[in-house]
């Protein structure tokens, strides 16, 4: 069995070599199932470009979902002739390997903590080539510039059949990450219940980023956006909620001001606001939201006076609090003396 893969492979145009072999029986590894592995991507010479156990400063392995059309298909090729804990050395022709690069870049941007779509937004791998000179790396543009056979070191840790796992964001379709929403945002609001007001803080911001995913692919104003518009809406607004509660206030300035920029007569997107702006001091901001709360919702006149009256009490504690500080500096003073020049 193992001969008749080899030379399959090798009719592939990629050489297997084992290192050291795995347990059990070869996984049968239907489309959905995760792979974790560590790799490493060498020159035919020897030279190192990548190693996932060293990239980044830390020791993060690789995981792919089988039958997601990962860009570099070769990887994908390689892992279904492997055994859970075997560790193998793949040689694989130019034809596997043109891509590389560009998944090269992608992967040292996410270990370096950026964002892996970094440059590669609403264009495939080869627009990408012709729009932008440099990969950012000498050794990635040297290899962009002169294709060449690469040797894979694969180590095979986690074999996780489909259903047995929750699927991360980045790794679902786009259908699945608008059917995941609703539940995020329910998730959040039973954690915001309960008090874990930083757990809820994260289901907002995933809920949020799932979305904005989707917007990116439509053009603004379309149908499409504003209907994910829409669903962002009120998560962002749960996500201010969570941040006036940790007293993250220029933020909330920050995204209700955007809110508002789109949606006028957002009553909930002023009032949240409007207090950011009382808890750092800018009165006459915050009066104006409050002002525009009433103006949109009378019947809010109970809470709307009741935070002016509490931003009214810390302006007076906080001037008599002045007041007091800088009494001494004058009571000993003399008398200034008026001259004439």
């Amino acid at each position: 069995m193992m001969e008749e893969e080899a030379r399959k492979l090798l009719e592939e145009g990629i050489t297997k070599k084992l290192i050291s072999p795995g347990k059990g029986e070869l996984s049968s590894f239907p489309n959905g199932t995760k792979v974790v592995f560590h790799y490493r991507t060498a020159l035919c010479d020897g030279t190192v470009l990548d190693d996932s156990r060293t990239m980044g400063g830390q020791s993060k392995p690789m995981e792919l979902i089988l039958g997601k059309k990962f860009k570099l298909a070769v990887w994908e090729r390689v892992i279904i002739t492997m055994r859970q804990g075997e560790v193998a050395e793949f040689t694989c022709d130019v034809k596997h390997t043109s891509l590389y690069p560009l998944v090269s870049q992608s992967l040292r941007n996410i270990s370096a903590g950026k964002d892996p779509l970094e440059g590669q937004r609403h264009c495939c791998g080869i627009a990408q080539i012709h729009s932008h000179h440099s990969l950012g790396h000498k050794d990635l543009d040297h290899l962009q510039a002169s294709p060449q056979p690469l040797v894979f070191t694969i180590d095979l840790l986690q074999v996780l059949p489909p259903g047995s796992f929750q699927l991360d964001v980045w790794a679902m379709t786009d259908k699945e990450k608008f059917e995941l929403v609703p539940q995020i945002h329910e998730e959040g609001n039973a954690l915001f219940k309960q008090g874990h007001i930083k757990e809820a803080t994260e289901k907002y911001y995933n809920g949020i980023a799932c979305l904005k995913n989707l917007q990116m692919k439509e053009h603004p104003g379309d149908e499409e956006w504003v209907k994910l518009d829409l669903m962002i809406t009120p998560l962002l607004l749960n996500y201010c909620q969570c941040l006036l509660l940790q007293d993250q206030y220029y933020e909330v300035i920050e995204h209700c001001s955007s809110l508002l920029f789109k949606y006028e007569n957002n009553v909930k997107a002023y009032y949240k606001r409007a207090k950011a702006h009382a808890a750092v001091w800018n009165e006459t901001e915050a009066r104006a939201d409050f002002a525009k709360v009433l103006a949109l919702d009378p019947s809010l006149g109970p809470s709307v006076a009741k935070e002016l009256r509490a931003m009214e009490e810390r302006i007076r504690s906080k001037l008599k609090e002045e007041k007091g500080r800088y009494k001494g500096l004058f009571c000993d003073s003399q008398p200034a003396t008026a001259t004439t020049g």
